[in-house]
């Protein structure tokens, strides 16, 4: 994990590439074609990998930011095939293992925030709130009929016996009783938005489909299973965690103690908190004990607005970022 102090060596840079892009073909091969990649991109200097979301999505022409089952690589035909938009769990595996042995490691990309593709509706009370503050309640409290009921049938209890139903989310975004969309807070005894997110749209615990609510102790205990079953699997080197201002920092950070615990330190732990604030980015990192990097997107804007302009002074490029202030912490990532 990227922690170091005073008295230790800083540790060796290592180059980190994304290894996939929005419009990769839905055709079920790219863990295939990747692994066919891998000898030419070590032989480039590329040191680790970061391979999509490998939980099987919704949709099958989805990027699995849209997460069904997390306990589903590819291996249950779930969701109209076996295969994610990537392969079969058997290709995942032929690519992870070979590239282990070639020298390049993976880091996994968590989508832990929420849910979709709901294998059925339940009934929840509700509120809607202010799409541009959710604190604030629009509605009094009613009843909608939300695809909140995850059962997995094909999957079954296999790795994991743990369903989810409308009290394992905090919200959504769709009433099926009458087509409308909206943002739905879900009611119930000390349910709420996440008092540990970004304060976006005064709380931006709400993001899209069904948002997990992790101060429900058996999906705490459902993910952090997971996330060691996850290692027993693959062998991968790092995770990059998806979307993490809208889901619970304490959570998150109970989930890297965890790990710490179960399957031991040196991870590569790097999150996605686009925020063009150098104070929030330093302040995350800090409650993270510095066991957690973030990419640094204010350097990122900086190159943006540099390669757009017609006579750029690079001097002060970094002033002001994150990999100034923070450098053992922070990741680069192109615009």
């Amino acid at each position: 994990m990227a922690q170091t102090s005073n008295n230790s060596i800083t540790p060796p840079n290592y180059t980190m590439m994304e290894a996939f892009e929005w419009y990769v073909p839905p055709d079920q091969k790219h863990w295939q074609r990747l692994r066919g990649a891998v000898p030419a991109l070590k032989a480039t200097g590329i040191d680790n990998l970061w391979i999509p979301p490998g939980c099987k999505g919704a949709n099958q022409q989805g990027n699995g930011y849209d997460i069904y089952d997390l306990w589903d690589l590819g291996e249950f035909d779930q969701k109209g095939s076996v295969s994610t938009k990537w392969g079969t769990k058997d290709d995942l595996f032929k690519l992870i293992h070979y590239a282990k042995d070639v020298g390049i490691g993976i880091y996994w990309d968590a989508v832990l925030n929420q849910k979709a593709g709901a294998d059925r509706t339940e009934q929840c009370q509700v509120v809607e709130v202010d799409p541009k503050d959710r604190t604030r309640a629009i509605t009094e409290a009613y009843t909608i009929d939300g695809w909140l009921a995850f059962d997995f049938p094909a999957r079954g209890d296999k790795y994991s016996s743990q369903k989810y139903h409308w009290y394992h989310f905090t919200g959504t975004d769709y009433n099926n009783a009458n087509g409308r969309n909206a943002i739905y807070r879900i009611l119930g005894d000390g349910k709420n938005w996440s008092d540990f997110v970004d304060k976006g749209n005064g709380n931006y615990d709400y993001l899209m489909f069904a948002d997990i609510d992790y101060t429900h102790p058996e999906v705490v205990a459902d993910v952090k299973a997971w996330a060691t079953w996850l290692y027993s699997q693959v062998p991968i080197q790092g995770i990059r965690f998806d979307a993490i201002k809208h889901y619970s920092e304490e959570f998150l950070q109970s989930l890297v103690e965890h790990l710490d615990k179960t399957v031991g330190p040196g991870w590569f732990l790097v999150g996605e908190f686009w925020e063009d604030s150098l104070d929030a980015m330093t302040t995350y990192i800090r409650n993270m004990r510095h066991k957690f990097s973030l990419f640094d997107a204010p350097l990122v804007y900086k190159f943006s607005r540099i390669s757009h302009a017609e006579n750029p002074d690079i001097r002060k490029v970094f002033d002001g970022t994150l990999v100034q202030s923070e450098p053992v912490n922070a990741g680069k990532r192109p615009p």
